[in-house]
């Protein structure tokens, strides 16, 4: 007697036989995916963390006085270190360059490692992984689609500090240019685009967090694991980064270039460190995103 022919989730295969009116493609269209992370309560406990971050400086600034900070510079990868504390207070754009120094370095690497840790991790603890599966959902489809919605939301994230802290820093500095630490000013005019430039390279630079954590959340069905071996993984990087004993080593560290965008915050914009910071993080988080899928297409889902 020959054995019963098992269906394609229970094989492992990735492909679904086609039915009538079945297109892969629209199966968990991405505004839907999109709107259930919105409505979660992680999602708005961050949104309100990072929109909540520049009051609670104004108040800080507004209790301890006119920032005095010593040398806060950006790490390796930056052309020249930077004390954006000492100018904080000078304008809406130098309070809004500020905001985003306090918090690369750790505060916006935890809502990339919750978006992207959580997605799929969150599913597999709720037993509901399988019946996304068995809609049917192709693997690589619901990847495709958990991946762009969690890199979406993170950009989100980065976007929404910068923004609140422009509206907050125009209400309690004024508007004006953005003063550099190093002498000089940009005008108005050019602040918005560096800032933005500033912005994109954040993300870009926690992409590998972002790999980190995706690839994680593939692998074990405890979203706090996920989340917290890829932010627990980002401080290692850091850490070893301050150890000077490596040498050129550490260019191959994504955390040396992490405060590069330093150099967007320039008279004159120099784009080699952003570049060299780019490169690496995008070669690590393309290997961590393919690892990912790669396993998950062959993982049994039991959950």
């Amino acid at each position: 007697m020959s054995a019963p022919v098992q269906p394609p989730e229970v094989r492992g295969d990735t492909a679904h036989p086609e039915a009538a009116g079945y297109r892969a493609r629209r199966t968990l269209p991405l505004r839907v995916e999109a709107m259930r992370q919105l409505r979660r309560r992680r999602t708005l406990l961050m949104g309100g963390v990072l929109a909540a971050l520049p009051f609670i400086l104004i108040i800080a600034f507004a209790i301890g006085g006119t920032p005095d900070g010593e040398d806060g510079g950006g790490g390796g990868g930056g052309g020249g270190r930077i004390n954006l504390m000492d100018v904080a207070t000078e304008s809406a754009a130098n309070f809004a360059a500020t905001s985003l120094f306090v918090s690369a370095g750790f505060l916006l690497v935890v809502p990339v490692a919750l978006f992207c840790g959580d997605t799929v991790a969150s599913e597999a603890s709720w037993s509901s992984l399988r019946y996304l599966l068995a809609a049917p959902v192709p693997r690589v489809r619901l990847l495709w689609s958990k991946l762009v919605v969690a890199l979406g939301f993170s950009l989100a994230a980065m976007v929404l500090l910068p923004l609140v802290a422009l509206v907050a820093g125009t209400a309690a500095y004024g508007w004006g240019p953005l003063k550099l630490p190093t002498g000089g000013a940009l005008s108005a005019g050019d602040t918005v685009p560096r800032l933005a430039i500033v912005v994109a390279f954040i993300f870009v630079s926690q992409l590998v967090t972002a790999g980190l954590a995706f690839w994680l959340s593939t692998k074990t069905d405890a979203p706090l694991g996920a989340v917290g071996g890829a932010v627990g993984l980002t401080i290692v990087g850091n850490v070893l980064d301050a150890v000077t004993a490596l040498g050129s080593w550490r260019d191959f560290l994504p955390a040396h270039w992490q405060f590069a965008w330093a150099d967007a915050l320039q008279p004159q914009l120099e784009w080699g460190g952003m570049i060299k910071g780019t490169a690496v993080s995008v070669t690590y988080a393309l290997i961590l995103f393919a690892l990912a899928f790669r396993g998950f297409s062959r993982k049994d889902i039991v959950s």
